[in-house]
């Protein structure tokens, strides 16, 4: 009896494309994360017999902040995926494939752009990054230069938007004048309807006075 083959060309029972785990690695990390944890406990409750506060769980062990805030060269593009469809290979995971937004530096993902733009701006995700929460300060050539730059730009979209004013009198007019002649077209039509229908009418009244001129009064029944 032939085997069952996947979408792939493999065979139905083939797993090998899974992600393979070392059982034992994990099972000795959760071992030793209880143990830290049992050890932590004991000593919050040796603590608070001698009435002092309880240790609180160590944090992730990031380095020292050596830079400045630094200005963000790229557009965040929170918009990019905006009214489109997903197709999410394994929902609930973690990881750039997932729907919402994901910080590669942190490795957390985000489901909408508030929470996204509240992480990349705090200072947890600053220290992965080794910047701190304080701003470089300006120089006045930074400033002028800055100034100039925006000038330039400005300069820039206002030359793109720039039109030919006698062009755009010259369209102004045209549709002017086609208007006028719409209008003046169906003037004319009703015009011409009205004068056939008054021609209609005297054909009829001409019709009536010659017929009886001739004595032909109708072609009605006699009989009464």
């Amino acid at each position: 009896m032939a085997e069952k083959a996947g979408a792939y060309g493999t065979k139905a029972s083939d797993t090998d494309f899974r992600k393979k785990w070392d059982k034992e690695e994990y099972a000795e990390r959760a071992r030793k994360k209880d143990d830290e944890e049992r050890s932590r406990m004991q000593e919050n409750e040796e603590r608070m017999k001698q009435g002092k506060k309880p240790r609180k769980a160590p944090k992730e062990d990031l380095p020292k902040p050596t830079e400045l805030m630094k200005r963000r060269e790229a557009s965040l593009e929170l918009d990019k995926n905006l009214g489109k469809t997903m197709v999410v290979q394994n929902p609930g995971a973690r990881g750039p494939g997932q729907p919402g937004f994901f910080c590669e530096a942190c490795n957390r993902n985000y489901r909408d752009s508030t929470g996204y733009l509240d992480h990349i701006n705090s200072k947890a995700h600053l220290r992965k990054l080794g910047q701190t929460t304080r701003v470089e300060r300006s120089t006045l050539a930074q400033v002028r230069a800055r100034i100039a730059y925006l000038r330039e730009k400005t300069k820039e979209a206002s030359s793109a938007k720039a039109f030919d004013f006698d062009q755009r009198l010259a369209e102004v007019k045209a549709k002017e004048d086609a208007r006028r002649a719409e209008k003046k077209a169906q003037k004319e039509a009703q015009k011409e309807e009205a004068r056939l229908a008054l021609a209609k009418n005297v054909a009829v009244d001409t019709n009536d006075e010659m017929a009886m001129l001739m004595g032909f009064g109708g072609f009605g029944s006699t009989k009464k």
